[in-house]
């Protein structure tokens, strides 16, 4: 059972995870009711522009390493749900959901429900969660990183075989089924993406379940964590080729070079890190994800450090302006023809 029009591919990404917009006229933080329209019409940019696919933090709190803890945060798949409406081709995803939040056959049926929303256009993206601050103000058990793995390996079991019309009978250790289903299904190749950069867990798991492979690692690691992933492929009996990667990074972009330059210090003292204090090498390691210039620049970047060592594709936020009419199409515009 299979839509059978969904090109599951994804080159080229844009991800949303800041929802605190300044008021054009003010300067200062604008109400909460122009943050929706502000995602929709970035949405709708990206869609219009060549992205493949659109990603939401799902997360119910601001992370430490884009803004303030209580910045605004949209639940993740309320607002794909009102992006499936407002959006027609584009795919839809979290980057990544966390297990540690939702009982693994509700996941299931809440991506499952976005893909008949959205008319096919959902992708599972899953991780094992790591905010531990954010699941002590929510009330969600922590543990520790092997707990988390082990439950994202359980959960696994649960949520795949729902995904691909099937009925799992499980009882583990942290989660149990019995004829759990999801109907409606509108197709059974929905695809399933792993986030994270760990070269023996989850680059297992991503063998054993994934279509896809996002690392949030520096571009310099990529040959390296390539290789890991062809080792895990091979233990699991798997042809590497038929795992899809991608990078996740932070784009500047700005038609002047220098202001888009500019933004990287805007941005690490937001985070309380002035830049003119860090040698070369602590800056380098801070920037190590950002691709920053004009957009020729951020083109030439993505090719060399990412593309042409190897991964397939990109996954990028623009925290810095994304919001800002226009960007969003104009790193659309730019970048597309690189995925050609």
């Amino acid at each position: 059972m299979t839509s059978g029009t969904t090109d599951n591919r994804i080159r080229l990404g844009y991800q949303i995870p800041n929802f605190t917009y300044p008021d054009p006229l003010h300067g200062v933080r604008g109400p909460d009711s122009d943050i929706f329209p502000s995602v929709l019409a970035q949405a709708r940019d990206a869609q219009d522009s060549g992205f493949d696919t659109v990603f939401v933090m799902d997360h119910f709190f601001q992370l430490p390493g884009i803004g303030a803890f209580d910045e605004p945060m949209l639940e993740a798949y309320t607002a794909l749900g009102a992006l499936a409406t407002g959006t027609s081709s584009i795919k839809l995803s979290t980057l990544v959901s966390g297990n540690t939040y939702r009982n693994p056959a509700l996941l299931a049926k809440a991506v499952t429900t976005l893909d008949a929303v959205s008319g096919g256009r959902a992708v599972l993206g899953i991780g094992a969660g790591w905010f531990e601050r954010e699941h002590d103000a929510m009330g969600y058990e922590f543990g520790t990183f092997t707990d988390r793995f082990a439950k994202l390996s359980e959960a696994l079991t649960i949520i795949e075989p729902m995904l691909r019309g099937g009925r799992p009978e499980v009882d583990g250790e942290y989660y149990s089924s019995h004829g759990a289903f999801a109907s409606p299904l509108v197709r059974t190749d929905l695809p399933i993406m792993l986030g994270g950069a760990g070269e023996k867990k989850t680059f297992a798991l991503a063998a054993r379940y994934a279509d896809h492979i996002n690392m949030n690692c520096s571009p310099d690691e990529i040959p390296r964590k390539l290789d890991a992933l062809a080792a895990r492929c091979e233990e699991a009996g798997r042809d590497r080729s038929t795992l899809e990667t991608s990078l996740l990074g932070f784009v500047m972009m700005d038609e002047d070079g220098d202001v888009a330059r500019a933004m990287v210090g805007e941005y690490l003292r937001k985070l309380g890190t002035d830049p003119a204090t860090l040698d070369d090498e602590t800056f380098a390691r801070a920037t190590a994800r950002m691709f920053v210039g004009t957009p020729d620049d951020v083109a030439e970047q993505i090719q060399t450090r990412v593309l042409d060592r190897g991964l397939d594709g990109i996954v990028f936020n623009m925290v810095a302006n994304g919001h800002v009419p226009g960007m969003v199409r104009l790193a659309g515009e730019t970048l597309a023809p690189l995925f050609r």
